[in-house]
């Protein structure tokens, strides 16, 4: 009987199973502020964008609330506003106030919001009467483009992350094995839902289980690359049609020795796959991952086809994307296969 299997390295959906503990260097993550940004979840990157802006209006309202009350414009409205006839007089009429309409904190705030976002209501405005009120709009007006480069910059990253693009690249739940062209080999499926192809395509395999060196030092997670076969050859694809990747399990491979009896007993056996590419309507890189683990590999049986010819064009069934049939296939190592081969050849 089978052991508890162990924890997944990747997941299904290909999130990593690693939890990062006790990181002393949390300052690390300031010096790339942006990326921190793109990485938060939605509802904190929200809180930072409404923040941001708000925190700018309050602290530039109270900038022009103390050059208004430096200036002498907060007594000079309180006295109009008391006695509206002293508009009238000629001191009161030669009076320039910094900016015009400026009674309260709450005047000021308002005022400090249309100037950042250009909201003009025709209401407020800077004189010229000082020159420390200009040079504090020339101040608020870059501070406000700035944190609009960043918080939009930062929602249009998380919105076109490139794992998004990756939802879409599907690959079968179940691998198998079994002969093609006369050898063991460990299949699987990948396929692309959009119509939008993944440019320069690639794909790889690895075999992630725990190890010992010969001097007794023990890796938990020794990531083995194991050599892999596609249709058109090498590691690069062309995945327009789901495609049947497959690795020959020959001397060289980490599953040269697995029977079908012994294999759901390698617990700690777990392949990962990794689809690379540049997707054609951003230009990002994107990439999908997956893996296997043991009672996931399906031994003697093969995908069923899903590609037709139908009115001149091909069509592709994606409700038969993971069946499977079964195929006669040795229940022996792919080690013992090629030594009855060579008893045969002798």
């Amino acid at each position: 009987r089978a052991r508890e299997r162990r924890a997944r390295f990747v997941g299904k959906n290909g999130a990593c199973n690693v939890a990062h503990k006790n990181i002393r260097e949390q300052g690390r993550f300031l010096q790339d502020v942006f990326t921190t940004l793109v990485d938060l979840k939605w509802p904190h990157t929200l809180l930072i964008f409404t923040m941001s802006f708000l925190c700018s209006w309050l602290l530039f309202g109270m900038v022009w609330w103390l050059i208004a009350f430096a200036h002498g414009d907060l007594d000079h409205s309180t006295r109009l506003q008391r006695d509206p006839a002293e508009g009238t007089a000629g001191s009161a009429a030669a009076f320039v106030p910094c900016v015009t309409s400026i009674h309260s904190f709450t005047s000021a705030f308002l005022f400090s919001i249309e100037v950042q976002v250009t909201i003009g209501f025709g209401g407020r405005m800077v004189t010229e009467e000082c020159p420390a009120a200009i040079l504090v709009l020339i101040v608020q007006n870059i501070v406000g483009l700035v944190i609009n480069a960043i918080m939009l910059g930062c929602i249009f990253m998380k919105t076109s992350q490139a794992h998004r693009r990756a939802e879409t690249l599907i690959f079968s739940k179940h691998a198998v094995i079994a002969l093609r062209e006369g050898r063991l080999c460990f299949m699987l499926r990948v396929g692309d839902l959009r119509k939008s192809m993944i440019i320069s395509a690639t794909i790889r395999m690895q075999v992630v289980k725990k190890t010992a060196s010969l001097e007794g030092e023990v890796v938990p997670l020794n990531q083995i690359d194991i050599q892999m076969e596609n249709p058109v050859g090498g590691n690069s694809i062309f995945l327009v049609s789901p495609l049947i990747i497959y690795h020959v399990i020959d001397k060289n491979s980490p599953l040269y020795d697995i029977s079908p009896m012994n294999l759901h007993h390698h617990e700690d056996l777990e392949i990962i796959v990794i689809l690379e590419g540049v997707v054609e309507t951003t230009g990002i890189t994107t990439q999908a991952r997956t893996s296997y683990l043991a009672d996931e590999i399906l031994w003697g049986q093969r995908f069923v086809p899903i590609v037709a010819e139908e009115d001149g064009r091909y069509s592709v069934d994606y409700s038969k994307f993971g069946n499977t049939v079964k195929v006669p296939t040795p229940s022996c190592t792919a080690r013992q296969l090629e030594e009855d081969k060579s008893i045969m050849d002798s």
